[in-house]
């Protein structure tokens, strides 16, 4: 079994319940609809059954966007991570008003195409003149997996996500491990766009500081709710509610007391309750706040 197949494989488990809907909608600023289709069993199989929502339900992406729509996660941005998934995106917020689109190759994939970089690219740079296609990314910095000779292709694919979310006016999506003084040095080097999504946000108290100077917007996953997170916890405070977005990168980082189970966007009121909490801020007014967010970084859904 290889390492993705392994990993698919733990994520079959159960779908958690649905937790206490939100009074105020707000939208999950970064899912992968498609890779929670495939790899967490959704519906029709024992992998969804702790998931709202009727079992019948004929279109398992439906499914996804009705749970997370009953408990008042409303809007959704569907995010690409190479040239298949980000045309399908592209295709199903062209069907789905509540769903937009960000199309990018993921950091990851650009050192594995070589010589097809180039042609990835232009692919991306025809699907990102869409009106349905708000976002580019997830585009960014990683040698987790990659290595270090994996860092050219890398910053050369990001430089170009970045002109195109410029030539295109759309917000850029970075997806950041390890790499916060990289990430803000290339930015920094080729001006950013006026929309700057930090997907995930990972870094601490200090990188968000420099973040928040410079306008962007940080996006919270589950994982400012792991209890080894007080670097998160303590970012999230100092975090202006104009600067704040919250997301679940599903099917992954699912949420406490569910971590380690799929995740979905119908479990964003978990994180939207923790960040209310870390923050002493209410939570109906936070609501307001990320979804006036994500109407400014995204533009309207309908």
């Amino acid at each position: 079994m290889t390492s993705r197949e392994k990993t698919s494989a733990r994520r079959m488990g159960e779908f958690p319940e649905a937790p206490e809907p939100l009074t105020v909608p707000v939208i999950d600023s970064h899912t992968h609809l498609d890779i929670t289709v495939h790899e967490a069993g959704v519906p029709g199989s024992a992998g969804g059954a702790g998931m709202p929502g009727s079992a019948e339900a004929g279109d398992p992406v439906q499914r996804l966007v009705d749970a997370a729509a009953s408990v008042g996660v409303d809007r959704l941005v569907q995010v690409g991570v190479d040239v298949a998934s980000s045309r399908w995106g592209a295709e199903l917020a062209a069907k789905h008003r509540s769903v937009l689109a960000a199309v990018a190759l993921h950091p990851n994939d650009a050192p594995r195409l070589g010589a097809g970089l180039d042609a990835a690219l232009r692919e991306i740079e025809a699907l990102a003149a869409q009106d349905r296609v708000r976002a580019i990314g997830e585009t960014g910095l990683d040698t987790f997996r990659t290595g270090e000779q994996g860092r050219a292709a890398q910053e050369e694919s990001f430089r170009a996500h970045i002109g195109f979310a410029k030539r295109y006016g759309k917000a850029l999506m970075i997806h950041d491990r390890d790499a916060h003084a990289d990430v803000l040095r290339v930015l920094d080097a080729e001006g950013a766009p006026d929309t700057v999504v930090l997907h995930c946000f990972s870094g601490d108290e200090e990188f968000a500081a420099e973040c928040v100077r410079r306008g962007y917007l940080l996006s919270f996953a589950g994982t400012v709710t792991f209890k080894n997170a007080e670097h998160l916890r303590a970012a999230a405070r100092i975090t202006p509610p104009e600067h704040l977005l919250v997301e679940t990168d599903a099917p992954y980082l699912t949420p406490s007391p569910y971590r380690g189970r799929p995740n979905a966007s119908y479990l964003i009121p978990l994180t939207m309750r923790v960040l209310a909490e870390t923050t002493g801020r209410d939570l109906d007014g936070l609501c307001a706040a990320v979804s006036a967010n994500g109407e400014r970084a995204f533009g309207p859904w309908g």
